[in-house]
């Protein structure tokens, strides 16, 4: 008698399980159209910013530091005279020119610069 109803219910779990696999698994499409598509399509292309080649300390004539950051393609270098300052962005137009920015100029590499600030005083630094 016991073995009745366990029978019935070992059928009844075959019998579904057999269903299951004839029916084939619904399939739900949650992707819809880009709302953005056409404007990104249409966007213009957009332009990393140069790869940092180096990070320099350098020490200059009348003592005092400068901190240089230097990228790729030697046409931007990031400067601060004091650690903690928010650095400066220099630039220029091609390698080679002076690099530019917030009152700075700058000539030199990562061995040597010249450092003119925004008060006129220049600066010779070494590494």
């Amino acid at each position: 008698m016991k073995s009745l109803p366990l029978m019935t219910a070992a059928a009844a779990l075959a019998l579904s399980l057999g269903a299951c696999q004839k029916q084939k698994p619904e399939v739900i499409d949650t992707t819809g159209p880009d709302p953005m598509a056409s404007q990104l399509a249409n966007a213009a292309p957009v332009e990393l910013p140069p790869s940092m080649i180096g990070s320099v300390t350098f020490r200059c004539k009348d003592n005092s530091l400068a901190y240089v950051d230097f990228f790729k393609g030697n046409t931007q270098a990031n400067v601060k005279l004091k650690k903690t300052d928010t650095p400066t962005v220099l630039k220029a137009d091609k390698d080679g020119d002076p690099l530019t920015g917030g009152g700075f100029t700058m000539t030199g590499n990562q061995d040597n610069i010249k450092l003119t600030k925004p008060d006129g005083t220049t600066l010779d630094c070494h590494h």
